[in-house]
């Protein structure tokens, strides 16, 4: 559970006196998440719910966050929209946290997507990468290549208590993604963290996308390789082909692909699973003390890097 910053009732009403949603009914922490500290908020007037930003967020870039769900939602998609205080402001103080309250969507995350849930995503994930366009604010992506050597070193001493000469893989890793990053790749708005537990369904049909703290600006076909490894891995983490196919397939129906990002989709897949590997590498070796939280496995990354390592042509994914 992605509880860091316990809060008490008394605040949380107090709180909630800001805005126009009535009186606090009930409230628990959320089960899904590593990076923020999230509750599910039952309030008078409906559920919602409240984020408290840890540490590890930038304050400065919080109105990205909260300007993008905006404007993605004027332009169709369907994503939680903050809600604003009396005072007009969507960001508050709670707990010592920066604080903000979004509406609840309606949905169940799939633990065991089908190929039909993948096309969907496919076909979402273009949506939000054209309705990104024009965005004002922009926000590098701290987690891009040029961030992932510091995550090793943090990481580098531990690496192999976690597995034996994980250290040298990925420092190999690095070296190979430092030496070959694509440039020049159409970019835009991201989600970067599009995961199961990031997309809802009802009766089967996608009903919104959730949780924006990882977006940034960065190139377009990296965030499509980000949902080939975190949607189209069996169990036992092989490549299924049916189900990248028909995410490719769903998403250029949408947003064509280029001949280069065509080209560089394997070496985006590396990079990506390296990237989430190093994150829960340094999230598995430094949970906070007295922190709720079950830090997501780095192996499972690990074992899908490997597949990647081998893949010698964009076809292997499903790309016609």
């Amino acid at each position: 559970m992605a509880v860091y910053t316990d809060v008490t009732a008394e605040d949380l009403s107090a709180h909630l006196s800001r805005y126009d949603i009535g009186e606090l009914l009930s409230f628990k922490g959320i089960a899904e998440g590593v990076e923020n500290s999230n509750f599910l908020l039952h309030a008078t007037a409906g559920t919602f719910i409240l984020t408290l930003y840890e540490k590890r967020v930038d304050p400065a870039d919080l109105p990205f966050f909260v300007g993008l769900m905006e404007h993605l939602a004027a332009r169709g998609l369907t994503c939680p929209q903050p809600v604003k205080m009396r005072s007009g402001e969507t960001l508050g103080e709670l707990a010592g946290r920066p604080a903000a309250i979004v509406t609840f969507l309606e949905g169940m995350w799939i633990r065991r997507p089908q190929v039909h849930h993948c096309a969907a995503v496919g076909k979402a994930l273009a949506e939000l990468h054209l309705a990104g366009e024009g965005f004002a604010i922009r926000r590098p992506n701290a987690l891009s290549v040029p961030g992932w050597r510091p995550l090793y070193e943090r990481a580098r001493d531990r690496a192999d208590t976690v597995a034996n000469g994980l250290a040298a893989t990925i420092a190999g890793e690095l070296d190979h993604c430092e030496r070959n990053w694509p440039k020049n790749l159409p970019a835009g708005v991201i989600h970067a963290d599009l995961f199961n537990d990031n997309v809802f369904f009802l009766q089967n049909r996608l009903s919104g996308l959730i949780d924006f703290y990882f977006a940034c600006n960065d190139i377009l076909a990296y965030d499509l390789a980000i949902c080939l490894n975190a949607w189209c891995f069996s169990p036992d983490y092989e490549f299924d082909f049916a189900k990248g196919s028909a995410m490719i397939a769903a998403y250029q129906a949408v947003r064509l692909l280029s001949h280069a990002e065509k080209a560089a989709l394997p070496l985006l897949a590396r990079g990506s699973a390296l990237r989430f590997l190093l994150t829960r590498l340094v999230d598995w070796l430094n949970v906070p003390p007295g922190a709720v939280v079950t830090p997501k496995d780095p192996l499972e990354y690990l074992k899908k890097l490997r597949f990647h390592q081998k893949v010698g042509s964009p076809t292997e994914y499903g790309l016609a």
